[in-house]
């Protein structure tokens, strides 16, 4: 017997994955599958623009008016996979490429759905909405304002690049004093080093609250 055969998650993902190279947007693809617990495919979709509208016609820009871009017509993956299916989506999972964003979210609680599994290696949790009822796959946070959340990111970086340069002098002081007991050389480095610390986790916030305000605008 073959050992190297796709798991069911590859499977499915792979599955999810086929289904965005079906989307016409030129700038995001993401595609959706549900599966319920036999392992069944109950349903399918990708992003893309509801019946009637011609996709050759469709707006596909993301900057500009908002009624010239394509937000305002384009329907997720998602939901189009909850909306085509045949059959009740309750106690089903569902395979995305891309982390939900939060009407879509609330679209896979309503559904009840009851598993969210992303695509491992895209961008990290871009998802708008906490899913607390739910036996999830992948960390959902809270709607928050992720642009309000930037601004104070951004606030507290400078501030705390401000702390390290002043603990940084500091310690420059204390060195070229002689006399200076080695407890307070080693005092001021400590604070260096947390400050740094701290900037280099504000950095990382920061670099996953700007991957959440990309994804909320696909």
């Amino acid at each position: 017997m073959r050992q190297d055969y796709l798991s069911w998650n590859d499977y499915f993902m792979g599955i999810a994955k086929l289904s965005a190279m079906r989307s016409k947007d030129p700038s995001t693809q993401v595609g959706a599958c549900i599966v319920d617990r036999s392992n069944k495919i109950v349903s399918m979709g990708y992003n893309g623009m509801p019946y009637g509208i011609e996709d050759k016609e469709a707006k596909w820009d993301r900057e500009g008016k908002w009624e010239e871009t394509k937000y305002p017509y384009v329907c997720h993956a998602e939901l189009n996979a909850i909306l085509n299916s045949p059959r009740s989506v309750k106690d089903c999972r569902i395979f995305v490429t891309h982390h939900p964003c939060n009407e879509c979210s609330k679209a896979i609680v309503q559904s009840g759905i009851t598993e969210v599994i992303k695509a491992e290696g895209e961008v990290e949790n871009s998802a708008s909405i906490v899913l607390d009822s739910m036996t999830l796959s992948l960390p959902l946070d809270d709607l928050i304002d992720y642009n309000k959340e930037l601004e104070r990111l951004h606030v507290e970086i400078e501030s705390t690049i401000s702390e390290i340069k002043r603990a940084e002098g500091k310690l420059n002081n204390v060195g070229f004093t002689s006399k200076a007991p080695e407890k307070l050389v080693l005092a001021e480095k400590e604070k260096l080093e947390k400050h740094n610390d701290i900037l280099k986790e504000l950095k990382e916030k920061l670099a996953v609250v700007k991957t959440k305000v990309s994804d909320e605008k696909r």
